[in-house]
C-alpha cells in the first residue's frame, strides 16, 4: 500500500503539472482549512512513507536473499545483506520437496473462480441496491452490512458441515462456493455507483437500454476503477486463504500454495529456512505480477477524481 501511495502521489503530482495556471490557483485556493503548505509538511509526508516502505520492505527484501543463501549464511551474525555465495539449491529444493506444480494448478482455479465469482455478484448486487426498486432494499441493505461484523471464523463450522452434507469435502466447489459472494465487494461498488453522473444513466434510460445493457456499456466502465481495485483485493485473498482450503481437503492433491509452505516446513524435518524462503517467492511472484499489472488503473482512477473542479 506504501508504494501505491507514492505511485498516487507521484501522479497527481504530474496531472497539477500540466494543468493551466488559473486551474493551479483555484486548486491551491481550494485546500483543506488548516494545512499549510510548506516544506517541512510536506518533506514530513514523505518521510512518514519512507518509513512505512522500510517498515514493509525490509522483511520482503530478506526474504528474497534469504531464497539466494546456503543454510550457514542466513544464521550468520552479523547477517549480510548480500548474499556472499548465491546459489539457485534452495529453489530446486523447493520445488522438489513439494508438488508446487499441482499446488500452483489448484490455487490458480480456486482464485479464478473464486475472485470471479465474487466480482459478479458484487457488480450485479450493488447495481440493484442503487437502481432498482424493490421493496425494503435498505433493511436489505442493513442486513447485508451486518454480515461485515461477524467474524468468518464463527461461519467455519456451519459452511463445513452444509459442505460434508453435500458430498463436496475435499473438492473444488467446496472449497469455491462458501467464499463466492462477500459483504464488503457489494458495499464498497455501491457506494462508487451512487458517485456515477445520473444523467448518463438517465440518457440510456431514454434510448430504451434495459438494466443489463445499462450495466454492461454504463456502469462497468465508469466503475472500472472500483471494480479493479476490489478484483485485486480479491485475488490476494483468494491466492492467501488458507484455513478453509486445510480445513476442507484432506489430500495431498487437494492442497492449495499456502498450504504447501507449511509442509515444506514440515517436511524438511529441521527447517531450512533458504527453502522455505524459496518456495515462499513460489507464492509471493504472481500476485506482485497482478499487482503491477493492475495498480495503473487504480493510480488512474484515483487520479483522475483527485483533479476533478
Amino acid at each position: 500500500m506504501c508504494f501505491t501511495l507514492i505511485l498516487i502521489m507521484a501522479q497527481i503530482d504530474l496531472t497539477e503539472a500540466r494543468l493551466p495556471a488559473t486551474t493551479s490557483h483555484v486548486q491551491l485556493a481550494s485546500r483543506w482549512a488548516g494545512q499549510p503548505n510548506s516544506w517541512w509538511a510536506r518533506s514530513l509526508g514523505y518521510v512518514g512513507m519512507a518509513l512505512c516502505v522500510l517498515i514493509i520492505g525490509l522483511p520482503v527484501y530478506w526474504m528474497i536473499i534469504g531464497a539466494f543463501k546456503p543454510g550457514p549464511e542466513i544464521y550468520r551474525i552479523p547477517p549480510t545483506w548480500i548474499p556472499e555465495e548465491p546459489t539457485m539449491r534452495n529453489f530446486l529444493r523447493a520445488w522438489n520437496s513439494a508438488p508446487f506444480g499441482r499446488y500452483y494448478i489448484n490455487t490458480i482455479l480456486i482464485t479464478l473462480f473464486g475472485s470471479g465469482f465474487e466480482i459478479f455478484f458484487a457488480v450485479t448486487s450493488a447495481y440493484a441496491f442503487v437502481f432498482l426498486r424493490f421493496p425494503k432494499k435498505e433493511w436489505l441493505f442493513l442486513v447485508l452490512l451486518a454480515t461485515l461484523m461477524v467474524p468468518g471464523q464463527v461461519t467455519i463450522l456451519p459452511n463445513y458441515l452444509t459442505i460434508a452434507q453435500l458430498g463436496w469435502v475435499n473438492t473444488y466447489q467446496g472449497i469455491i462456493v462458501p467464499g463466492a459472494s462477500v459483504a464488503y465487494g457489494t458495499f464498497l461498488l455501491r457506494q462508487y455507483y451512487r458517485t456515477l453522473p445520473i444523467d448518463i444513466l438517465d440518457a440510456a434510460k431514454v434510448d430504451g437500454a434495459s438494466h443489463l445493457r445499462t450495466l454492461w456499456s454504463v456502469v462497468l466502465p465508469l466503475a472500472q476503477p472500483a471494480i479493479i481495485s476490489f478484483g485485486l483485493l480479491s485475488v490476494v485473498a483468494k491466492w492467501n486463504d488458507f484455513l478453509w482450503p486445510l480445513i476442507v481437503t484432506n489430500t495431498r492433491d487437494m492442497r492449495v500454495l499456502s498450504i504447501g509452505i507449511y509442509w515444506l516446513r514440515v517436511e524438511e524435518g529441521t527447517i531450512d529456512w533458504g527453502v522455505i524462503m524459496a518456495g515462499t517467492l513460489f507464492v509471493v511472484l504472481p500476485v506482485v505480477i497482478v499487482f503491477l499489472y493492475a495498480q495503473r488503473y487504480i493510480v488512474d482512477g484515483i487520479a483522475a477524481g483527485a483533479v476533478k473542479g
